[in-house]
């Protein structure tokens, strides 16, 4: 059966309000809920960037089913992998057992505030590759020492750990992210609803001999009332998304992203993020993720604004036309 998530959007809402959402998404019947985790906002205009662990702790107290998720940290650049290890289980315990660790390779408006840089592409997977092997290690509860070309860790161990390890999920977007992390994770990430990415992935896994996993995909949307107010929401928060990944990974500054979207329209982002009141079209534009293999698809509500009206008035009709189209297998 596909589940529907709700996505806390730590750039467009503060960290008592994403609780509240958090509690609301619960209540109206969303199936998860995931995080995301950034040092900056895409844009001034969205205006906040709380962080995402502790917030998500105060998730984990004041809600009681929903799963939980990082969509998605970076254990790379702005923390290391032994520190992330060590958060993901803390939150395992908190949540009892429903948390679900997002990792992926980062963007650079994030990272550099650590003032290391920011490394190419091929460095990034690298890196990745052993922030995964190190945080595996250590939710095995051992002492760990590891010396690799990027990371070092000296005699760590977690000793707090959740009953079962928290699973790993890693954002994939092409033939060789899937190739090197199938065998490595529990689950794909991924923001397109390529359904040749997902048979890649089923393929690799088989071929490694890992068990089926989920397939987790992420969809903007923004619901309003009215048509106008929003795409003029859409336009203002989320005209970055059309950026294409290269280009967001890559950009520094609130102000690359202003320049680079300065000659985005309303128009042009109204293609791509379903706005307005119509259920069914967003039900449309959500069906791409299920008939590309996708097993979870969390729903971006665009803006703070209008935020608890979706939740309290359109969230359970939504949900309840989703369930409706999607496969029940």
């Amino acid at each position: 059966m596909t589940r529907f998530g709700y996505t806390l959007m730590t750039e467009q809402s503060g960290p008592k309000a994403l609780v509240d959402y958090a509690v609301a998404g619960e209540r109206v019947g969303f199936d998860f809920e995931v995080s995301s985790d950034h040092y900056f906002p895409w844009l001034t205009s969205q205006g906040h960037a709380s962080y995402a662990w502790t917030m998500l702790g105060a998730v984990a107290h004041a809600t009681e089913r929903v799963d939980l998720m990082t969509y998605v940290t970076c254990p790379t650049v702005r923390y290391h992998p032994a520190v992330v290890a060590q958060k993901a289980a803390t939150m395992g315990i908190l949540s009892d057992g429903r948390f679900t660790l997002g990792l992926g390779s980062g963007e650079n408006l994030n990272e550099h505030v650590v003032g290391r840089g920011w490394p190419a592409v091929d460095e990034r997977h690298s890196m990745l590759v052993e922030a995964v092997e190190i945080i595996t290690e250590l939710f095995s509860g051992d002492l760990l020492s590891y010396r690799g070309e990027h990371f070092q860790v000296d005699s760590a161990k977690l000793w707090d750990l959740p009953d079962l390890p928290v699973e790993i999920g890693v954002a994939v977007s092409g033939k060789q992210s899937v190739e090197t992390f199938a065998p490595l994770v529990d689950h794909l990430v991924a923001t397109e609803p390529k359904a040749e990415l997902v048979s890649a992935w089923d393929a690799a896994r088989t071929e490694a001999d890992r068990p089926g996993s989920r397939k987790i995909g992420q969809i903007p949307i923004c619901w309003d009332t009215d048509v106008d107010r929003a795409v003029a929401r859409a336009h203002d928060q989320f005209r970055w998304s059309g950026l294409g990944w290269p280009v967001n990974a890559n950009l520094p500054t609130t102000e690359g992203f202003a320049s680079a979207t300065s000659f985005v329209r309303p128009g042009d982002v109204a293609e791509s993020v379903p706005c307005g009141p119509d259920l069914d079209a967003i039900v449309e534009a959500v069906s791409a993720y299920w008939e590309a293999g996708f097993t979870d698809i969390a729903l971006v509500q665009v803006g703070d604004e209008g935020q608890q009206e979706f939740l309290d008035t359109a969230a359970g009709p939504l949900l309840e036309k989703l369930r409706a189209a999607a496969p029940k297998g």
